[in-house]
């Protein structure tokens, strides 16, 4: 257990900075992809370390989306349709444990539970739920190809970004000890969560207007090419 914390700690941190690397990055290019590679790793470092830590269910939503962006940009087969299935059940059991988690919260006199406010709870228990559709509509027609295919890759990597920016800098004990005393406040340490969101808004609406994107991953031999933004 001693040597978990600082594992823990340190692939937070290497995911934030890898992160907003690949998010910055020329999509397609050869740092968007590298990086944002790594910051999968960190990512599922960090999930199964928060796990070992007592927070599985914030370990496994991390590990869930990061795994699902991934895959989303990976070719198609028997495994990772298997994977999709083990993916839906797991994200569906972590949305209603967070459901259950939000009603605690609701029903204490402060409205929190684990220092989380119920609203976050049920808003998280939201976004897995419409992840949890996705995956639905990717076991009964397929991976999506083109446009939509880029938009699940982009804001499943986003949230998964935005779970480890928010856990934190929503503290502002963490915060303080790696910042100075000026980033601690609460406007400046909402401002890095509000640009994971504000990135991933902006990618959404250029995605929507481009017609041409870079072929990083090819399907089956003989099958269409896919464009891709990596990951």
């Amino acid at each position: 257990m001693p040597l978990v914390l600082p594992i823990h700690v340190a692939a937070g941190g290497l995911a934030l900075v890898l992160g907003a690397v690949a998010l910055s990055a020329k999509k397609g290019g050869t740092v968007h992809r590298r990086s944002g590679l790594v910051f999968v790793g960190a990512m599922v470092v960090m999930g199964v370390s928060a796990a070992i830590l007592g927070n599985a269910g914030g370990g496994l939503t991390a590990i869930y989306f990061v795994a699902t962006a991934l895959l989303t940009v990976r070719p198609a087969s028997a495994r990772t349709r298997t994977f999709h299935v083990a993916a839906l059940i797991l994200v569906f059991g972590l949305a209603l444990f967070t459901i259950a988690g939000g009603v605690k919260a609701l029903n204490d006199p402060r409205g929190v539970l684990n220092g989380v406010p119920f609203g976050m709870y049920f808003f998280l228990a939201a976004v897995m739920l419409l992840a949890a559709a996705g995956d639905v509509r990717v076991l009964r027609f397929g991976a999506p190809r083109g446009r939509p295919r880029l938009a699940r890759h982009l804001w499943r990597m986003c949230f998964a970004l935005f779970i480890t920016a928010g856990s934190f800098f929503s503290v502002r004990e963490r915060v303080a000890k790696v910042l100075p005393e000026p980033f601690t406040t609460a406007p400046m340490r909402a401002l890095p969560i509000l640009l994971v969101f504000g990135a991933m808004f902006l990618w959404l609406w250029k995605l929507r207007g481009r017609r041409a994107l870079p072929v990083l991953v090819r399907h089956e031999a003989g099958g269409p090419a896919g464009p891709s933004i990596g990951g």
